[in-house]
């Protein structure tokens, strides 16, 4: 193409352009766009379940959490004891700060004894977070209502599936704290209540006034054959699960638990936070 071939071809296609920007249709749809509410990235806040990282300290979970741009993190014990020191506590929110990372809850925490449910709150509060994942006998479900009330601390329990003979799903946990105080409540595994043979979009929409928080996963199969898949590579409908979230406007995190490839996870958590994002652009 010659130079003056070129420059005209150019100056087509500037014009062309501007006269579509500026056509009355062109404006006209971006408005509707603007006025539908469609959902964007951010419409949902996207975090990772601390267990995702089981083989791996801090700073390795925050340099893979920095590069995929996740921003809120479910704190396991093992990257904060529930023994540490309001020093320890300290460093350890500047080192997620350092990384932009919010750690929004803390959990799951397996507690057998109305004194490690004590522990367990003392360690919420020093950790200055509003919401706890545990797994609590059935038998102390009243204290633990009693110390989330007191505390002014949600609580929610994780359900596990059918390995689970406690809280294999969600409505075994709604059967059990329904006429309980309301800051007691579930952390949703939407992939093992899928493994469970339950219909986890329904689920959620059943119970969405009691679900604090959701470990966000997809499964191979819909029964305890299922395993954890990629985001997008499994039995469960994502876009519809998404669409459900934002229909009833839920305000929690869905927070990505990862439990593939367990020692060398950032590829497939990297493709489901992709995929997860692509879905919020396009529903």
């Amino acid at each position: 193409m010659s130079n003056n071939s070129r420059r005209n071809f150019l100056q087509r296609s500037a014009l062309g352009a501007a006269a579509v920007l500026t056509s009355p249709s062109w404006l006209s749809s971006q408005a509707e766009t603007k006025e539908s509410g469609l959902a964007d990235q951010n419409s949902l806040k996207l975090g990772i379940a601390g267990y995702s990282f089981v083989n791996f300290n801090l700073e390795q979970s925050l340099a893979m959490m920095k590069r995929m741009d996740v921003r809120f993190l479910c704190i396991k014990d093992f990257h904060l004891p529930l023994n540490s020191s309001a020093e320890q506590i300290a460093a350890f929110h500047k080192k997620l700060a350092e990384s932009n990372v919010t750690g929004y809850a803390v959990g799951p925490i397996y507690m057998k004894t109305e004194a490690e449910i004590d522990k367990a709150f003392d360690y919420c509060k020093r950790v200055g977070v509003n919401l706890m994942i545990g797994i609590p006998e059935i038998k102390d479900l009243p204290y633990v209502a009693k110390k989330a009330k007191e505390n002014n601390i949600k609580f929610g329990i994780h359900n596990h599936g059918p390995e689970d003979k406690i809280y294999p799903n969600a409505t075994v946990i709604w059967n059990h704290i329904k006429d309980l105080d309301k800051n007691l409540g579930m952390c949703f595994d939407m992939g093992h209540d899928t493994r469970d043979g339950q219909d986890a979009i329904k689920d959620y929409v059943k119970y969405k006034d009691r679900i604090f928080d959701i470990h966000l996963k997809n499964v191979t199969a819909a029964d305890a054959k299922g395993s954890t898949c990629e985001l997008g590579r499994g039995v469960i409908n994502i876009p519809a699960f998404v669409k459900a979230l934002l229909k009833n406007k839920y305000s929690g995190c869905c927070s990505i638990e990862f439990e593939k490839d367990m020692k060398d996870p950032l590829a497939g958590i990297a493709e489901s936070v992709g995929y997860f994002r692509g879905v919020l652009s396009a529903v």
